[in-house]
């Protein structure tokens, strides 16, 4: 299966862009990216218990415009696809029930903003906003609001080692049912510190909040029944680049789903990976 493919523009002018294919939407920070691209080996259950376990990503149509700002800032939208349940879990999932009209498909904005705080640090901060149709009835509808922030700090006056990250993303999502209406939060926070040019130590912990209905009970949610209680995970992970071209890692986690009969999970992972082909540059 193909993950991305598409066509972007060049030459628009006014700061224009524009691309069109199968693509991942860029809501937040960790849905654009790739598996080789994160600073852990799984993705954040907040990304996939609102999208699936593949992001939000889908055939359609995006625009973007960087505008004439003393700051970057970046205002992006796209139409695509809402069926398919690894990528569109909060809308029509794995029951596709066509496009009839274009409020049939997942609509996302996204505004980026960047500032230089000094020579060292940089910050990033975005808002995102996801809407789409859901199966539980005519004309039901999702609504994903999401914020982000990176933070980094840098130092260029020392070749730019030793380094740290740190990064958080919130996800609010509403989804209107027969007669109600559920909302759940989730999110994660992770810190990166690259203490040598081939060495790094990182930490996340993450939260979800249980989906509730408008009077504040639980067990509504059809996505994730047993879902009832607050869940927790946390990672620590070192990882090492023999080349530039390669990845060693080791992450110890632990994930406490209280609503489980043995609520509290340890996993050791180790993961090897490597690249073939020409050095993509490094996004920020």
């Amino acid at each position: 299966e193909i993950e991305e493919a598409y066509a972007t523009t060049q030459g628009v002018p006014g700061g224009l862009q524009f691309r069109v294919g199968q693509f991942l939407t860029r809501f937040g920070r960790i849905n654009p990216t790739h598996p080789h691209s994160w600073d852990f080996v799984d993705q954040p259950f907040a990304i996939g218990r609102v999208f699936g376990a593949e992001g939000s990503r889908g055939l359609g149509f995006e625009g973007s415009i960087l505008l004439p700002l003393p700051w970057y800032m970046e205002v992006l939208g796209s139409a695509t696809m809402a069926g398919r349940e690894g990528s569109a879990r909060s809308f029509f999932g794995g029951q596709d029930l066509g496009v009839k009209t274009p409020l049939d498909m997942q609509g996302t904005v996204t505004v980026k903003q960047f500032w230089d705080l000094s020579s060292d640090v940089s910050l990033m901060v975005g808002v995102s906003w996801a809407t789409g149709p859901n199966p539980t009835g005519r004309d039901n509808r999702t609504e994903v609001l999401g914020g982000d922030l990176y933070l980094k700090i840098r130092p260029i006056t020392r070749g730019g080692y030793p380094w740290l990250g740190l990064q958080t993303e919130w996800l609010y999502r509403r989804r209107q049912i027969p007669g109600d209406a559920l909302w759940d939060l989730s999110s994660y926070t992770q810190v990166v510190f690259r203490f040598l040019p081939r060495w790094a130590v990182a930490a996340r912990y993450e939260l979800g909040l249980p989906a509730r209905d408008l009077d504040g009970e639980t067990g509504a949610d059809w996505l994730d029944p047993q879902w009832t209680q607050n869940r927790h995970r946390a990672a620590v992970n070192l990882t090492l680049w023999p080349t530039e071209f390669s990845r060693v890692r080791v992450q110890g986690q632990m994930n406490i789903e209280p609503w489980q009969a043995g609520p509290i999970d340890w996993t050791v992972v180790a993961a090897f990976e490597f690249s073939v082909g020409a050095h993509a540059a490094h996004k920020f």
